[in-house]
């Protein structure tokens, strides 16, 4: 995917030059092409297990539940988090630990403390945890969804690999800057569309994995006040509620490329993070995947008793 955005931005960017409209209709055909080709992929290779299936259906179950697992970055996110708040833990170098977390964060890490490498520790572990994890693991059900009433249909993969498409898109290209602000417009939106849904299903389900002072109700409200004020319609939802159910404040000044950004504070009634507040959220995501497998193998089950 990244290697055909590459291309694809070089040769828009040659015809387009300047031109905003050309850059605008670049960016769509883009989106269009790397989308429409991640979900075709997805489709054939669907094909290919299905048909092998016939012949050995436990070999071809776990070689798909492996390719569809390559979608979802739980793994590889709390082996980064795991191992900067590990750094810090055992006073490693400063720089050592600020390069580590460069590798995770969009923002300038050259002058963060260890409180705030900490802080974009937990605000990227809330974020990419939707990003990365639910909103892959919402569009596989509405994948296997789509299998229950006909298997000719973008089942889990195809629906998991157009998503990946669109997020690759938005990380690549949807920033607001330079030609990418109308170059990335299309893909960052559709970005924002495909994480939507996901986000305000985690905002609902989150408290139910954690412990707090205050009731349910009360924490989604309190992370819906805090977090729609952020100018992404779902990074602020993310961070609000993983914050409020973890007890951590988020939010404050970051630098961009050497320009400062102020986030609106969240759960500002909360102290600063810690390790032990980045390792809840870690240990959060883990509970709310459980809860989701096995709320959609419920709902899987009873759409196949229904019909």
């Amino acid at each position: 995917m990244g290697m055909a955005i590459n291309f694809l931005r070089e040769l828009v960017e040659r015809i387009a030059k300047e031109n905003k409209p050309k850059l605008y209709i670049g960016g769509l055909t883009i989106t269009s092409i790397v989308v429409l080709l991640s979900g075709i992929s997805g489709w054939i290779v669907e094909r290919l297990f299905l048909f092998l299936e016939i012949e050995n259906p436990i070999l071809s179950s776990l070689g798909f539940a492996f390719i569809l697992s390559s979608s979802l970055a739980s793994r590889g996110l709390n082996k980064s988090i795991v191992e900067i708040i590990n750094l810090i833990n055992t006073g490693n170098d400063i720089n050592n630990i600020r390069q580590k977390l460069s590798f995770i964060v969009g923002r300038d890490v050259e002058n963060l403390d260890k409180n705030e490498i900490l802080r974009a520790s937990a605000e990227t572990a809330s974020e990419n945890s939707v990003d990365g994890i639910f909103a892959p693991l919402f569009w596989i059900f509405i994948g296997t969804i789509f299998w229950e009433f006909n298997q000719y249909m973008p089942g889990p993969l195809a629906m998991a690999w157009t998503f990946k498409a669109s997020s690759t898109i938005d990380s690549m290209i949807g920033y607001k800057e330079g030609k990418l602000k109308w170059l990335g417009f299309i893909g960052a939106k559709l970005d924002d569309l495909m994480v939507w849904i996901p986000a305000r299903i985690v905002l609902i389900t989150l408290p139910l994995c954690c412990k707090t002072k205050h009731t349910v109700f009360k924490t989604i409200r309190d992370s819906w006040r805090d977090g729609i004020i952020d100018s992404s319609p779902n990074s602020g939802i993310s961070e609000a509620i993983f914050a409020y159910c973890s007890e951590v404040r988020m939010g404050g000044e970051n630098y961009y490329k050497g320009v400062k950004k102020i986030k609106p504070l969240i759960a500002k009634s909360y102290p600063i993070a810690s390790i032990n507040s980045v390792r809840k959220i870690l240990n959060l995501s883990i509970r709310l995947q459980l809860i989701w497998l096995l709320s959609f193998s419920l709902i899987i089950k009873i759409i196949n008793l229904s019909f």
